[in-house]
């Protein structure tokens, strides 16, 4: 009978050797250490992840799997519990770090079951509920970030950079305004913008990269 660790490393505050000091802290012994790396936690099922796949071939009955919490073990409830409940057909008892939990399928009493079954699904949709607010807050910086990035990079150019380099080429030949909005197809107040500040109308185009 082994003990593992399993750990699913996708950032930088969820190390292995983070995880590992945080099992070895709560008193667990390892024979076998086992992550997987940059793996996302909601978009890739257990049994398709490269570690995760070696973890289902390597489990026997009788050893126990230690992970710091049930959201390890897949990336939504169905996953999570799918996971969890085929281990424990294995025979393999699973324990996890935060809050002590243990799930053993050896037990026969009915009483025991329903109270271990409802705690795994607790927990799973618990697990895929903070999985699902961190997309948002994912999405919310991501918007954030956009923003922030917008707004240095200033309004986007309403001209292109051929666009660009037709003003240019035509108000060199004293082409007056009237004649070059017509050939460049913008605004007389766009070509009047280009006109008197060439270098800031070039360096608008290359912070949006056109």
């Amino acid at each position: 009978m082994a003990t593992f660790l399993y750990a699913r490393v996708s950032t930088s505050e969820q190390t292995l050797s983070h995880q590992q000091t945080q099992a070895e802290k709560a008193g667990f012994i390892f024979d076998h250490v086992i992550a997987d790396h940059g793996v996302s936690g909601v978009s890739v099922l257990m049994k398709d992840r490269p570690e995760g796949r070696r973890l289902f071939d390597m489990l026997r009955a009788g050893d126990t799997l230690v992970v710091r919490w049930v959201d390890r073990l897949g990336r939504n409830y169905a996953d999570v519990t799918d996971t969890i409940r085929e281990f424990m057909r294995r025979g393999v008892v699973i324990r996890t770090i935060i809050n002590n939990m243990t799930f053993d399928g050896s037990t026969t009493d009915p009483m025991q079951m329903a109270v271990r079954d409802a705690m795994i699904s607790f927990m799973a949709a618990s697990a895929q509920a903070q999985a699902e607010a961190t997309k948002e807050a994912q999405k919310a910086g991501i918007a954030n970030a956009k923003e922030k990035d917008d707004a240095y990079r200033g309004r986007k150019p309403s001209y292109s950079r051929e666009q660009f380099q037709t003003v240019m080429d035509l108000a060199s030949k004293s082409m007056n305004v009237s004649e070059i909005a017509q050939a460049s197809s913008l605004s007389r107040q766009t070509v009047y913008r280009i006109k008197e500040d060439p270098a800031a109308a070039e360096k608008a185009l290359a912070m949006w990269g056109l």
